[in-house]
């Protein structure tokens, strides 16, 4: 039984000892290994730096097209919302009264011409006779006085007629510039007064979008200071239109206007852009965002959004030494470009930086980095 006892005893021993060489080998080998991360070499590159401003767009020209003459309509040429070229009917009034008027117009110029031939030969005849004394100077000068007389009426009849010519035009109502339609005021059968609304015509090509810069923006001062100096209406500037869905419109703008003083009660500076829009994609009353070109960097140290961390102590990065360990560098973040986010301290030339795996980066432990490709590194391979 002794035997027995001290075979059990030997046996727990040699099992306690060697669960404590499998725990301790387990502790030996089983730390945990270095996160996989990618990182960047920064280096300083030419950046451009934009400021976007909300605005809404606006028709070029938002034209009223209004009857000249009083006339019933007879007809609508056009379908409401769609397109029409300048010199486009619209409109049709009844031109009957005025078809008349302009006949009454060329009888009375014809019959005003008849009368200056009268006068012409009238004179002829009182002109020869007062040369030869037969007539006396008063007898000639009532004859010169009829002949002017007769000039003034063929004058004052053709006016006539082409007042005549000009109303009846006027029954033929046509779009004065290239646009789009609106509803129509007054309906066929309806009589028009001179004056009276018929439609609008909104031109869409090109079209403005109007918005506002900041008072302290160094773009609205540099342009109120052209503006001050004479130079503010001829100068312009570039602009690209971010759709209200986010994309970028892919035509190119002008800003051709910025108020030369500062709304009192808003405290901005009003601007407007101007952007070709040939197949009508921006509409009036559409808000947008017009980004404009603020300055330009020539050697800017330019990081991914994603590899900016931030906590309680702000913002910062994680720069890898030449150890392989991860260090948490603070940074003071400078503007948002096409690349990514310019940093305007803490970096320096040839930093290496952590832009994925973050997640699993603690500063001053060890990390295994491969280098970013440029079909990852997103808006840093942008510019």
């Amino acid at each position: 039984m002794r035997l027995i006892a001290r075979l059990g005893a030997a046996v727990c021993l040699g099992a306690v000892l060697t669960a404590c060489g499998d725990s301790q080998s387990q502790g030996q080998g089983g730390s945990r290994p270095a996160p996989q991360v990618t990182a960047l070499t920064i280096q300083p590159q030419a950046v451009t730096v934009y400021e976007e401003y909300a605005g809404r767009a606006q028709g070029a020209r938002e034209v009223e097209v209004r009857a000249r003459v009083e006339a019933p309509i007879i007809e609508r040429r056009y379908t409401e919302g769609a397109f029409v070229k300048a010199g486009e009917a619209l409109f049709r009034l009844d031109p009957k009264p005025f078809e008349v008027a302009v006949e009454r117009a060329e009888a009375q110029v014809e019959s005003a011409e008849a009368s200056l031939r009268q006068a012409r030969r009238q004179w002829d005849r009182v002109e020869r006779l007062y040369e030869s004394k037969a007539v006396s100077t008063r007898e000639r000068d009532e004859a010169q006085s009829q002949l002017e007389l007769a000039r003034a009426d063929v004058a004052l009849a053709e006016a006539g007629l082409a007042d005549a010519k000009i109303d009846l035009g006027y029954t033929e109502i046509t779009s004065p510039v290239s646009g789009v339609t609106d509803l129509e005021a007054l309906p066929e059968g309806g009589l028009v007064q001179p004056g009276d609304l018929l439609t609008t015509v909104t031109q869409l090509d090109p079209i403005h979008v109007r918005f506002a810069l900041p008072e302290d923006d160094a773009y609205a001062r540099e342009r109120a200071e052209e503006a001050l100096s004479g130079g503010g209406s001829s100068s312009s500037h570039t602009a690209r239109l971010i759709m209200p869905d986010g994309s970028l419109y892919a035509r190119k703008g002008n800003v051709d206007f910025t108020d030369s003083s500062v709304d009192p009660q808003t405290g901005t500076v009003r601007a407007r852009a101007v952007f070709s829009n040939p197949n009508q994609k921006i509409r009036p009353g559409q808000f947008v965002r017009v980004r404009l070109e603020t300055a330009t960097l020539s050697d800017a140290l330019v990081v991914p959004e994603r590899a900016i961390a931030t906590d309680q102590r702000g913002e910062a990065v994680y720069v890898i030494n030449d150890e392989e360990v991860a260090q948490r560098r603070a940074i003071e973040l400078g503007p948002t470009v096409a690349a990514g986010r310019v940093i305007a301290d803490g970096l320096e030339s040839g930093d290496r930086i952590i832009v994925d795996g973050l997640v699993s980066v603690r500063d001053g432990a060890p990390v295994q980095a491969k280098p970013l490709q440029a079909a990852d590194r997103g808006e840093a391979g942008e510019e």
